[in-house]
Parts: structure tokens; sequence; C-alpha cells
């Protein structure tokens, strides 16, 4: 099984380096076939136009007949990755997994996700929320993911926290725009007196966007302000 496992995943690797279409590449790690960077571009048109993502690959002993685990390591703000540890909710990597799927076709499969986000089944729930409340700041907000850690150009636009268009960086960026939220009502409740990092978490928590705002009364902040 083990030599079966390696010559499927060789030629696999081969398949994809030999594709120069599809824009989706896989380097080895430590030399090992069995642990592999995958990465693509972000899809046209999408927050992730112009981001380049990429993913850790584990190949399991049982390969194919068992599915690849894949994260990703760049940062990607969408309801199916977590935001956190780029575990990913996609059925071809659990359940729906078939011995007929390659690394490709999976990579492939990881690059269509970020043009159709799942918000009813998701692995990031507040991002989710977020997607689901307000679409256009989720969209900003993104952008300023794909720009701030995936190497994306700057927001044409203002940015969700107000930044300044094309200043910010990973050095320096906007934890305002990075958690999705407006820098006004950031400053306001800043302003009573409490930490801006606990605004800005509980701001996050709440969903403190679009039209959810006219349902938490400034009370509730404070009291989950006073909380943290």
């Amino acid at each position: 099984m083990s030599d079966a496992r390696l010559r499927r995943v060789n030629k696999e690797i081969a398949d994809c380096k030999n594709d120069k279409s599809s824009n989706i590449n896989i380097e080895l790690i430590d030399n090992s076939p069995f642990h592999l960077l995958g990465s693509f571009d972000g899809p046209q048109d999408t927050p992730y136009d112009g981001g380049h993502f990429e993913v850790d690959i584990v190949i399991p002993d049982s390969y194919p007949f068992q599915p690849v685990k894949m994260k990703f390591i760049t940062k990607v703000y969408h309801p199916n990755v977590s935001s956190a540890s780029g575990a990913i909710c996609l059925d071809i990597l659990k359940d729906a997994w078939s011995p007929v799927l390659t690394l490709k076709s999976t990579l492939i499969s990881l690059q269509s996700l970020l043009c159709s986000p799942e918000p009813n089944d998701p692995q990031d729930a507040e991002v989710a929320k977020h997607y689901m409340t307000s679409r256009t700041s989720f969209e900003d907000t993104a952008r300023y993911w794909t720009h701030v850690y995936a190497g994306g150009p700057a927001p044409t636009s203002a940015t969700p926290g107000g930044a300044v268009p094309g200043k910010a960086s990973v050095a320096v960026r906007d934890e305002v725009a990075i958690a999705g939220l407006n820098k006004a009502h950031v400053d306001q409740f800043e302003a009573i007196g409490f930490e801006r990092s606990k605004v800005i978490d509980v701001l996050r928590r709440l969903n403190y966007r679009g039209a959810n705002i006219s349902k938490i009364p400034d009370d509730k902040v404070v009291e989950e302000l006073l909380k943290a």
C-alpha cells in the first residue's frame, strides 16, 4: 500500500507541475511527498482577487481511500475557513471524498470555495454572521485581509475601519478593519473609557455591523464590555 501511495502522490505532483494552465502549485515540505505546500491565486472578481494563498497538505497513510488533510496557511476571511487556525469546512475533505479526486482537483475546489461561500455550513460562525448581515462590509473586510495577508492589491476605497487606502501593511495594519468594524463605532465606546482592543473584540463578537446595529442597544454593548 505504501508503494502504491507513493507512486500515486508522485504522479499527482508531476501532473500538477506539468499543467501550466491551472496555476495550481504543489511543493514538498522537508523533502517529504506526504507533507506538501499547495498554492493558488485568488479567483478573479472576488474579494480574494490578486492574493496568493498557501495551503498545508498532509497525505494520510490510507490515501487515496481517505481524504487528504488540508488547512490554509494564509489567513483568509471566509465563512468556511477558520480565521484563527485555517481549518476548512468542505465536504470533499470529509464524507464526500472519493479516491478519484486528486490533489490538484481538491485545490481547485478550495479555490472555487472562495468564489461561493456556504454561510449556512460555516467553519467560522462569526465570519458567517458578518456575511449574512452585510455582504458589502464582509467583502470589504475579506478584501482587506487579502491585501494584508495574501499580498493582494491595496483597497481602492475606504477600508471597513476607515483606514486610508493603500496604507495597510503586514507590519502596520488597522485592527478595526481586520475585525470588519466601523471606526466610528469603536471610537464611540472607546471614548467612554473602555480599552480599544476590548471594544473591537466585543463589537466583533456581537456582530455590530449593518442592520444588526439597530438590534443591539448601547446598554448591551456596555454590559458585554464590563464582562470582558
